[in-house]
């Protein structure tokens, strides 16, 4: 049986998802990490992308994440982000997501970027 850690998926409006896991799948500026119990304490900058978790109860979540930071230490995983959705479809669905939230915050900051020019 795999060894369990806690993880933590926190956004500015509250946790998203908390649990105990046997593995957990993130997507960092540097590429993918697998991470299962003992890891080495991590901390990495998120790219928009997809989690994959498995709970020790058996369950597959995947979530969908604008970015943010990981930290991982003393078998506590903590997904920091600013927006994230779990998504049931499945990992594609979230990573399509993810990449959705992404298109929107880029949108966001050109809409932004033209006011502060205009306000010039």
């Amino acid at each position: 049986m795999a060894k369990e850690f806690t993880v933590d998926v926190v956004t500015p409006e509250g946790v998203i998802w908390e649990g105990e896991a046997t593995f957990v799948l993130a997507r960092t500026a540097d590429g993918e990490i697998g991470i299962l119990a003992d890891h080495e304490p991590t901390m990495g900058e998120l790219v928009p992308g997809a989690a994959h978790i498995e709970g020790a109860d058996g369950e597959m979540l995947d979530i969908a994440l604008r970015g943010g930071f990981l930290q991982i230490h003393a078998n506590t995983v903590t997904l920091v982000t600013d927006h994230a959705a779990i998504v049931e479809e499945g990992l594609d669905a979230a990573r399509a997501m993810a990449a959705r939230f992404a298109h929107e915050a880029e949108q966001h900051e050109e809409i932004s970027a033209l006011y502060e020019t205009a306000g010039e």
